[in-house]
């Protein structure tokens, strides 16, 4: 197939919606697909252009078999509300001459990735000049977001931002989610059921080895006796950080717990300050690849803090890796809500904005051994039955697949010829 991807986020960014769309990308690519991808230069989560690249620059490379089409963006120092808005803007008008200049090429599905929902319109337009069917991928509900963040707060501007939303939504060929809650909430907006699919963030299963997380602890400075409890990811709007600030104070006399926050983003700057007069935390940037799982192997507690009123409009794509680590994790997340059912199997769930309660829910695990080894077993049994990568990308391949005009139809890397003769 020719598959064109649109998405804001892409390599080299290290995490968020950038590192799954670079996977999914890189899988197809691999398994002979044709892939394109626009893009903006990588600038998540530090709100600053990468080394390599330049905000205002159209350009093409090629990375791991995709084919990267480069558009401009305007990237603020210090988002805000309206920034991030002109931000999104930027990105949305940009990429309509690379768009055009997909015509010819005639992909046969054009995967869009949300946020940003203002590239739907042209992208949408697009596919139907070429031929090509409509993905609508949502990583996060942004209009749903801007609400509960306040972002968006007039009531005309809500109602003038659900009615684009639900006009574009309705025009996909297929809506797809992270979560059940979210493809639950897409058909609420009147998507009809049979063009959802669930699409979770997947993670790759791979055992770190027991030294490597220990040369990563003595690295931390974190005695082998003592307790690590980890937050790795974006440090924004929507993580909930005051909670991890919260917390680390209210345990401040435990001389066995170690903090460690790992990430970068626009509350980093906030969360430090807040932590500076505490002595057993530490910060650190972000990860490389090839250094993250023995970073997550080294933790004995997952810290994942989220705001109650974006529950189920986004689900944190740091939570797959925090799995597959086998290691439990404390959260707050709403009853109910998709995060809470996952993590309820895996660790320990708490109200949203209970700071005693976090840091109750964290005490308890540092003093029970025996707990965190049940319940971290019990989140990699979970991530081996529902996210692992080749079956994920496998189904969304198959996905595809079926979208394909039948007359256009070419046999898939493993198909078997009779089988693909027969389709066609």
């Amino acid at each position: 197939m020719k598959i064109l991807m649109v998405s804001l986020n892409y390599a080299p960014e290290l995490t968020g919606i950038g590192k799954y769309t670079t996977e999914q990308a890189e899988w197809l690519a691999a398994r002979g697909h044709s892939v394109r991808v626009i893009a903006a230069p990588p600038y998540y989560p530090a709100w600053r252009v990468g080394e390599g690249y330049r905000a205002w620059q159209y350009r093409r490379e090629q990375r791991h078999g995709v084919d990267i089409w480069r558009a401009p963006v305007w990237v603020p120092a210090r988002p805000s509300g309206l920034r991030r808005l002109l931000h999104l803007a930027s990105f949305a008008v940009s990429t309509l001459p690379l768009l055009a200049r997909q015509l010819a090429w005639r992909p046969d599905v054009v995967f869009m990735v949300e946020p940003p929902l203002m590239c739907a319109p042209a992208t949408t337009l697009f596919s139907r000049l070429a031929g090509s069917k409509a993905w609508l991928h949502v990583q996060d509900y942004e209009v749903d977001a801007a609400f509960a963040l306040g972002l968006l707060k007039r009531p005309w501007m809500q109602r003038l931002a659900t009615r684009f939303e639900r006009f574009l939504l309705r025009r996909q060929d297929c809506v797809s989610s992270i979560s059940a809650n979210m493809v639950a909430l897409a058909i609420e907006k009147g998507v009809a059921p049979a063009r959802t699919m669930l699409l979770p963030n997947w993670t790759v299963l791979h055992q770190t080895a027991p030294a490597a997380a220990r040369a990563m602890r003595q690295e931390l400075g974190v005695p082998d006796n003592a307790v690590l409890a980890l937050y790795s990811g974006n440090m924004g709007a929507k993580q909930g950080l005051e909670h991890l600030a919260a917390a680390a104070t209210h345990l401040r006399h435990r001389d066995d717990i170690h903090f460690v926050f790992c990430g970068d983003g626009a509350g980093r700057a906030d969360l430090q300050a807040a932590c500076a007069a505490l002595d057993r935390v530490r910060f650190l940037p972000l990860q490389s690849n090839e250094r993250f799982p023995a970073l997550l192997a080294a933790a004995d507690i997952h810290l994942l803090p989220q705001r109650a009123d974006v529950a189920d409009l986004v689900m944190p794509s740091k939570l797959t890796g925090m799995l597959a680590s086998a290691r439990p994790v404390v959260t707050t997340a709403a009853h109910g809500s998709a995060l809470a059912d996952v993590v309820s199997q895996c660790g320990l769930v708490v109200p949203p904005g209970d700071d005693d309660a976090f840091a109750a829910a964290i005490a308890t695990l540092a003093d029970s051994p025996a707990l965190r080894a049940t319940l971290g077993a019990q989140g990699l049994d979970w991530a081996r039955q529902h996210l692992e990568r080749d079956a994920v990308l496998g189904q969304l391949e198959q996905a595809l697949l079926a979208m394909q005009a039948p007359r256009s139809r070419k046999p898939a890397p493993g198909d078997d010829p009779r089988a693909a003769q027969a389709r066609r």
